[in-house]
């Protein structure tokens, strides 16, 4: 296959022209000048508001004027990250796809589908003359990896709709109508650097090629975190060794994002030298066993390296005692059987940096129950109180709750069952969707998500799924079709 032959044609030529644009969250002014510019060019009323979120609305077509309003919407930012040795400048270079069999994925970064592939279907739409449809708004919102903050800006009125389909959701044949809520907490370790005591030798240790993935997603696929690794390791190792001193730790980039690879560098004792450098070798044979199913590309070094400053030594001891300590993973499971054991409540240390006289490291913590959110937060906040850390958390943003009686998800589960002759799965999801900030401001919005299948997102190993994009489009097409009069 080659990518003239990616069906829909419509879908995937509004994909390619869209990762030509750059876009990394909190940076998209040249994806809002694109669909700006698209939705005029195409005769359609468009606006951007004071938040940088896009509506393009399209009348009915012939007959269909009576039909209820559909919103479609879809986040235009995507999460930019790449494989260690690659050179990209996400701010200026397009994204680079190619075809992998049946997935399409992207040279040594992520892939942008996530949701790329959901602006790609709706400019498709709006630019159809073959699709019978009532009214429809497509919105593309800003800056949603990061914080929700598009959604977060957007007031009520900016949508008009009755029904909302979000185009954000991975996996194909499965319906999406709660998702859960989440907040980031950072924790600030402040100290001074000094010379390391003389007789000192330094090593620079790397962990990379984990999988990684969404921190919310895939928090319940049991994946290595290469924060806990390497911490676990200095813990270790500090405690079976007098005098170590740590000089960095970096790993991790985005908040959503479980931690693919990481380093730290320290100085030990020079007649223990070689024991570290054994007790590092089996310490990654045997993580690489406790993780054999999931990650089995684990790649472990640890050499000799520069002199530099070290930290004072009492503040890098209650960094390493609070990385040992801090709860990671998954904390409750949904009680609710309608949810079908979906994870309900979870936390992730997402990034660490060293900077000259801080360490900052940043957790994103996620609940489909706000109660059980806040409490999860203050689990993973008094954690680094105890350890003598700084602490703030973010606002964050709510849950979405199922709506009983939904006539949007009888509609949708009607017309899938129609063109498949199966059921769909009918869920909520453990990561975050617009779909809770909307629910507060439109109260009366009946909403669902559904999208093509993605795999590995907010990864350099980011994958879509080919021949789900022609099943979603053609379910998207026939719902519209089937939308009620007002």
């Amino acid at each position: 296959m080659n990518k003239s032959e990616l069906k829909p044609a419509c879908v995937f030529e509004q994909f390619a022209k869209i990762n030509q644009i750059p876009r990394p969250s909190k940076r998209e002014e040249k994806m809002i000048a694109y669909l700006k510019d698209w939705g005029e060019s195409h005769g359609l009323d468009t606006k951007v508001d004071e938040t940088g979120n896009v509506i393009i609305r399209k009348p009915a077509t012939k007959g269909m004027e009576d039909r209820k309003t559909v919103v479609l919407q879809s986040h235009m930012d995507m999460v930019c990250d790449k494989l260690v040795d690659y050179e990209i400048n996400f701010d200026t270079d397009p994204i680079k796809t190619y075809i992998d069999g049946e997935w399409l994925t992207a040279e040594g970064t992520t892939l942008g589908a996530d949701d790329g592939i959901g602006c790609a279907i709706e400019l498709a739409l709006l630019d159809s003359d073959d699709v019978e449809h009532g009214p429809i708004e497509c919105v593309f919102t800003r800056d949603e990896e990061t914080g929700l903050t598009g959604a977060e800006g957007m007031k009520a009125g900016f949508m008009t709709g009755d029904y909302l389909i979000n185009l954000d959701s991975e996996d194909e044949g499965e319906i999406f109508v709660s998702c859960a809520g989440g907040r980031n907490t950072t924790a600030k370790f402040t100290f001074q650097k000094a010379e390391a005591p003389a007789g000192m030798f330094f090593l620079r240790a790397q962990l990379k090629g984990l999988v990684g993935g969404h921190s919310g997603d895939d928090i319940n696929k049991q994946r290595a975190n290469a924060i806990k690794l390497l911490g676990r390791f200095l813990y270790q190792t500090i405690n079976r060794y007098e005098g170590v001193r740590l000089a960095q730790f970096n790993s991790g980039k985005m908040h959503n994002a479980i931690p693919r690879d990481g380093m730290f560098v320290i100085a030990v004792p020079h007649d223990v030298k070689e024991n570290v450098k054994a007790d590092w070798n089996v310490f990654a044979s045997e993580v690489e066993e406790e993780f054999h199913v999931t990650d089995t590309q684990m790649v472990w070094t640890m050499e000799s390296t520069d002199a530099e400053p070290v930290i004072e030594e009492s503040a890098a001891r209650n960094f390493i005692f609070a990385l040992q300590a801090v709860d990671n993973g998954i904390y409750a499971i949904c009680q609710d059987p309608a949810l079908n054991g979906m994870v309900e409540t979870s936390s992730n240390i997402a990034s660490i940096e060293t900077k000259d006289t801080e360490i900052i490291i940043v957790s994103s913590q996620r609940s489909n129950v706000m109660s059980n959110l806040d409490n999860m937060c203050a689990t993973i906040g008094a954690c680094f109180l105890l350890a003598g850390a700084e602490v703030k958390h973010s606002d964050g943003y709510p849950a979405w709750k199922m709506r009983s009686n939904s006539e949007l998800q009888h509609i949708v589960i009607e017309s899938y069952k129609k063109l498949f002759h199966k059921d769909p799965i009918v869920r909520g999801i453990h990561a975050g969707l617009e779909c809770g900030l909307f629910s507060e401001r439109y109260p009366n919005l009946d909403m669902v998500s559904f999208g093509p299948t993605l795999r590995f997102v907010h990864t350099p190993d980011e994958r879509l799924h080919i021949p789900t994009v022609q099943m979603v489009w053609d379910h998207l097409v026939d719902v519209l079709k089937n939308i009620p009069a007002k």
